[in-house]
């Protein structure tokens, strides 16, 4: 390999190398604490604003999960599973952490 090809290899491995991999890196917690996701009263993540792609495709698989565990809890309990998930939601918005977003039956995003 010539100085010329080499260089510019290794320009490209350095650019990939230091390029962040959201959709790898990004988890809840950290979708959370940057302000991306927050809890909602209907028991669903939701996004702050308009978010990278990845927050989003993170917020439907947290969403898909929920809505499956919402679902099982109603049918053992014969009820609802928008009431599971009202009930959750409500939990998951008083425990919102410190500097985290919360969604109130308002409509309304506020950092706790």
């Amino acid at each position: 390999m010539n100085r010329r090809a080499f260089l510019c290899a290794a320009f490209a491995a350095l650019a990939l190398a230091t390029t962040p991999i959201a959709a790898a890196a990004l988890s809840l917690g950290e979708a959370k604490a940057q302000g991306l996701v927050g809890e909602q009263a209907d028991g669903y993540l939701g996004l702050v604003g308009s978010g990278p792609p990845e927050a989003r495709k993170l917020a439907d698989k947290v969403n898909a999960k929920r809505r499956a565990e919402y679902g099982e809890i109603a049918k053992k309990r014969g009820i609802e599973t928008e009431a599971v998930a009202a009930l959750a939601g409500k939990k998951l918005v008083q425990r919102t952490a410190k500097g985290h977003f919360a969604r109130g039956s308002d409509g309304r995003w506020v950092k706790k």
